[in-house]
């Protein structure tokens, strides 16, 4: 590894850490060759030893089958949502009555409207509970 290293990236670590665990340096000689702090260094040992502890324990596919699910519940969830502000958009002012109120009127259309979207609201918000 070159000696004037001035930004030490990822990849750069990561090179040192290599050499020291295939035993081509230690952590003191490698301490005193770039003026870095043993602590320092054992600091990125450790972490590059979390790091492949994590990436041994999480197999890929787990982690896409992960996203996907949260990808799906987050439509489903877009979705009802979707639904519900059509059924206020299509309610109008009737959604903030009671339905009493509706149900004593004889505007028979208006009366189906408001209560079909008022029970279309009502299981949607039940769901979400469950």
């Amino acid at each position: 590894m070159d000696d004037s290293i001035k930004r030490w990236t990822a990849k750069r670590k990561t090179a040192l850490v290599i050499e020291i665990i295939q035993g081509k340096t230690t952590v003191a000689e490698a301490s005193r060759s770039f003026d870095l702090s043993p602590s320092e260094i054992e600091g990125w040992i450790d972490d590059a030893k979390r790091g492949m502890e994590s990436s041994l324990r999480v197999n890929p596919l787990d982690i896409r089958g992960q996203y996907e699910k949260q990808l799906k519940d987050l439509q489903e969830a877009y979705g009802e949502a979707m639904l519900e502000l059509r059924a206020r958009e299509n309610t109008g002012p009737c959604w903030n009555e009671p339905l009493d109120r509706h149900r004593s009127e004889p505007n028979g259309d208006a009366d189906d409207k408001c209560s079909r979207a008022s029970s279309r609201a009502f299981s949607l918000r039940a769901s979400r509970c469950h």
